[in-house]
């Protein structure tokens, strides 16, 4: 899983393949190992044999091959006891299997485990190593030299690099490699790793799942460091890949190895504290990240939330290193807590007097105890002297840890489904069958492997995907410090990626700690979230994640935190001030109780009461001179008519409803050409009445009362009939206007047909004319009261009302188009009004002296 070293000595393994290459193109008369042979540090024998590869020793001292001679062996240094505890936990269960009854009875497995010391040339070389064997007799020429690997089965190969060394190499000869550590998702690749399959997840579920844990607390705004290896590599573009899909943001991405120069680590550092983000995601390696750390605690780098890979996330080495407590808080995933019975025992029970391979448990045990072996007791070293009987359980070192349990059980699976797999083909029952000849050209094990179905002692269920990996399944470990300065690895969630989407990611928010203690949930983002009201607008040349908060434009809104864009309200409704709701608009109209509404009212009630009060005269002086003069019953008509105009202005005022649209329209358009149709009546008659004076002339018989009556009737039921036939086919209709007035619906009547309604007002307009064109023919008449005067001078005053009425109507917004007609209406009436009937009663009641026949006909007084 971790790297501990790059390709320092690729040499060595190129040198091993062209042994390979060079032996089975050999000219001897004999087979022959070539090189020097590798020499297991722990081995047994059995009738299977099992290869096993472990980090014993994490580094190796530096040298310079000059290629001029066979480079040396490496020389391992830096002891790991966690890859002992790692081999030990392979030795219980390879115990285990051969005191079992029930698996692989009568059969014995041996083992030859070997030290790759981290290196990626060393681990190509072991493998070659446990793929020949090393028998140094010779077989004849004769006979072929291909012939079955020595170990039917390899475990380990702790981490990643190292793992896809031995994978690349043994996967021609299909030697099942079954790691326990290694989770880079590259190794999924059954194209290039075909015998590889593994008992800890793929790095693909870790990274996508740290990209969720990401999400899940609102941090867009993040730094991640990675191992400079397949390890990190790797699992950092799949975390990248899925972050962008999530909307998170990487505002750095560096890469470290070990044994990079100490420029390197400074130039990391000045990028973290340069940085915003207050986030780091490490998907390092532990000895990578141990490395970085003694820096971090020197510039102090605290108050950054860490998110780390299993790697680290679960290792108490680490946590004891972090004496600052820079890493406090830190949350990340682990694989799920295991335990396999008596394992903690077999490994404490272990002592290197009574092992077979006292070699490597006495280095472990002088390291461990501080202590020394002695070969002779006169020896001159003050060193105090191991007995090899030490006890255990009273020594602090990693080597007594047993929180590593899971990555134990899961190098104890590795072994059992080798051990499955075995006793598939060798058809075990209560015995089995030991004349078969195992060769894994044939790919029995490895096909055996993986098709292998089988619960633990302890109930862990064991199979492999079509990629050789395992179900996914991890812990939320969250680092906690507690009052004696020791940091507790605290599960606070689950993530399993086989349920539905919304229930893989199960939290336990209120037991978790943050960096520096903190119970509040820290921020990481380029820019605060955006209100509702906002919507985020991207800025130039910066990541996804950096963006502007933009008010919404009037008539929409966001109302969600972070909205991307604004949503426009429906028609009927507008945004309000804070722009996160639409509220109903406001529905205006020419009402009654505002004051344009009231206005017009008044004036409409003025005229029709300023009309009645005119006929109250007419008819008390209905027989003067003045009142019977030019046809007295069209004059109460006209006054009728012109009472009726004015009340119809009121049905323009208040809420439009069907009824009141279509009559409205009706009514002005009848009362207004009854009035002008009286008007042109009247004119007539006092045209006809002029020309009926001359000597022989029949006019007066041809426009006598009926015919006027005939005339304003046949002319106002032609206005009736267009009404009629524009109710018919396309009515005005109340109508809600939603463009007028932005923030308001605006209730009007629409016209239904253009054409019906120009056409009243055209007809209006035709009458009004021809009545003008009468009454200015008639204006010279030579009598002193001469009334088409008075008809021609309102005739002017309706034209230019309406003509401007027109231009005024279409340009008017809303309701004020309706008081634009209103207003035409009233000032059309009262231009009728004032014009015909005013200086009438100006004599009746101030000047009764002029209302006599002689002085209307214009004669003067003898």
């Amino acid at each position: 899983m971790t790297s501990t070293q790059r390709w320092p000595e690729q040499g060595w393994a190129f040198l091993q393949l062209l042994l390979v290459a060079s032996v089975s193109h050999a000219e001897e008369p004999v087979c022959r190992q070539r090189g020097d042979p590798e020499n297991p540090l722990l081995s047994k024998n059995g009738d299977i044999i099992l290869g096993g590869m472990f980090s014993f020793h994490t580094s190796w001292k530096d040298r310079k091959d000059t290629y001029m001679n066979q480079p040396l062996p490496l020389q391992c240094i830096s002891l790991n006891f966690r890859d002992l505890q790692f081999a030990q936990a392979m030795l219980f269960a390879i115990e285990e299997v051969n005191n079992s009854t029930d698996l692989l009875p009568g059969i014995s497995l041996g083992y030859k485990i070997y030290d790759n010391c981290g290196s990626v040339a060393r681990s190509a070389g072991v493998t070659l190593a446990l793929a020949n064997g090393n028998e140094i007799v010779s077989i004849p020429s004769k006979t072929s030299c291909t012939r079955p690997a020595y170990v039917q089965a390899i475990i380990g190969a702790t981490s990643s690099p190292t793992a896809i060394a031995v994978a690349a190499v043994i996967g021609p000869f299909f030697v099942p490699v079954i790691s326990h550590f290694a989770t880079c998702a590259c190794l999924s690749d059954k194209t290039k790793y075909p015998s590889f399959l593994r008992t800890i997840p793929s790095d693909y579920y870790q990274s996508r799942a740290l990209a969720h844990l990401v999400k899940y607390f609102g941090w867009t705004w993040v730094g991640a460091i990675r191992s400079n290896n397949d390890y990190g590599n790797n699992g950092m573009a799949t975390f990248t890949e899925t972050a962008q899909q999530l909307g998170i943001c990487l505002e750095y991405s560096v890469s470290f190895f070990r044994t990079d120069p100490s420029d390197k680590i400074q130039e990391i550092i000045g990028i973290i504290k340069a940085s915003t983000s207050r986030v780091i995601v490490a998907f390092l390696s532990r000895a990578d990240l141990n490395v970085l750390l003694h820096e971090f605690l020197y510039h102090n780098l605290s108050g950054y939330q860490w998110i780390g890979s299993e790697s680290w996330i679960f290792d108490s080495q680490t946590a004891e290193m972090d004496i600052h407590h820079i890493l406090d808080g830190s949350i990340g995933l682990s694989i799920p807590k295991a335990h396999v019975t008596g394992l903690r025992e077999f490994i404490l029970d272990e002592k290197p007097l009574n092992s077979s391979n006292n070699g490597l448990f006495t280095e472990f045990w002088e390291a461990l105890f501080n202590c020394k072996f002695r070969q002779s007791k006169s020896s001159a070293d003050t060193q105090r002297e191991c007995t090899g009987q030490e006890d255990l359980t009273g020594v602090q070192n990693s080597f007594i840890d047993m929180s590593l349990m899971p990555i134990f059980n899961n190098v104890y699976k590795g072994v059992y489904a080798v051990a499955h797999a075995l006793h598939n083909i060798l058809s075990c029952n209560k015995t089995c069958n030991k004349t078969m000849q195992l060769d894994p050209f044939m790919q029995e094990i490895l096909q055996q492997i993986r098709k292998s179905h089988f619960t633990t002692k302890e109930g862990d269920e064991v199979y492999f995907n079509e990629n050789g990996d395992p179900a996914a399944k991890y812990e939320i470990i969250n680092w906690q410090p507690r009052e004696n300065g020791i940091v507790e690895f605290v599960t606070v969630g689950l993530y399993n990626p086989s349920l539905v989407q919304e229930k893989q990611l199960n939290l336990q928010n209120q037991s978790l700690i943050w960096a520096r203690n903190s119970k509040q949930v820290p921020v990481s983002v380029c820019n605060e979230k955006c209100p509702p009201g906002t919507h985020k607008v991207h800025q130039k040349g910066r990541p996804v994640c950096c963006y502007d908060c933009i008010r919404c434009a009037e008539g929409e809104i966001s109302n969600i935190t972070d909205s991307v864009t604004c949503v426009r309200c429906l028609p009927e409704f507008w945004s309000n001030e804070r722009r996160d709701s639409c509220i109903k608009k406001e529905a205006v109209f020419l009402s009654y109780e505002e004051i344009m509404g009231a206005l017009l009212t008044a004036a409409s009630v003025f005229g029709a009461y300023m009309t009645i009060g005119v006929i109250l005269i007419f008819f008390k002086y209905r027989k003067t001179p003045i009142v019977r003069a030019n046809n007295s019953e069209l004059s109460f008509l006209l006054l009728f008519s012109l009472i009726l105009c004015f009340l119809c202005s009121l049905t323009f005022i208040g809420q439009p409803s069907d009824w009141s649209c279509m009559f409205r329209h009706v009514a002005f358009g009848i009362t207004f050409v009854l009035c002008i149709s009286c008007l042109l009546g009247k004119t007539m008659v006092v045209l006809m009445a002029f020309r009926a004076t001359r000597p022989g002339s029949s006019v007066q018989k041809w426009f006598g009362q009926t015919q006027q009556r005939l005339c304003v009737t046949a002319f106002t039921l032609i206005q009736v009939v267009i009404c009629i036939i524009w109710l018919t086919t396309s009515p005005p209709f109340p109508f809600k206007n939603f463009k007028e007035i932005k923030d308001k619906i605006t209730l009007e009547c629409a016209l239904g047909s253009a054409v019906g309604f120009w056409a009243v007002l055209g007809y209006i307009g035709l009458l009004a004319i021809l009545c003008f064109i009468f009454a200015f023919l008639a204006r010279k008449l030579p009598d002193n009261f001469n009334e088409a005067k008075f008809i021609t001078f309102s005739m002017l005053i309706f034209c230019a009302v309406w003509i401007t009425f027109v231009p005024a109507y279409v340009s008017s917004p809303g309701k004020f188009s309706v008081a634009v007609e209103i207003f035409a209406i009233l000032a059309s009436s009262f231009g009728l009004l004032i014009c015909i009937f005013i200086p009438k009663c100006y004599i009746i009641l101030l000047k009764p002296e002029k209302n006599t026949k002689k002085h209307i006909m214009g004669k003067k007084a003898p």
